[in-house]
């Protein structure tokens, strides 16, 4: 069941990771909340995220840490206009999912993702 979610996995191998070596870095002696930030780009399942967390924080200083998520929405640049703004979505139906378009909406000129694709944490409650 787990190789299904290696992404979310990884992910949350690595926020464990972190939270830990803050949490030592300041003397704590457990973490109370992890507060994460997970773009709407990310490609993260947040469901899988959590189970995994809530596997790989037993026997650590996060081990009866809650996991908050605050979602991001996604932002686009485009270098020709120099809009900055929502990613313009099309729903192509025979995928049955939703595909960004990555072109302005203003002049149609290719653009880049700039936020929406991260996740991190945006801050720890520790007890020392």
């Amino acid at each position: 069941m787990l190789a299904a979610y290696m992404h979310e996995l990884s992910m949350a191998s690595n926020i464990i990771d972190i939270a830990i070596h803050e949490a030592k870095k300041r003397n704590a002696t457990s973490v109370i909340e992890v507060n994460l930030v997970v773009g709407k780009y990310s490609m993260l399942g947040l469901e899988q995220l959590c189970y995994c967390y809530d596997l790989l924080v037993k026997d650590t200083l996060l081990k009866n840490s809650k996991l908050n998520m605050e979602h991001e929405d996604g932002k686009i640049h485009c270098d020709k206009c120099k809009y900055k703004g929502p990613i313009p979505l099309k729903e192509e139906l025979e995928y049955h999912i939703i595909f960004p378009t990555l072109v302005c909406p203003k002049c149609g000129n290719p653009a880049e993702i700039i936020s929406g694709r991260d996740c991190y944490i945006k801050s720890l409650r520790v007890k020392k």
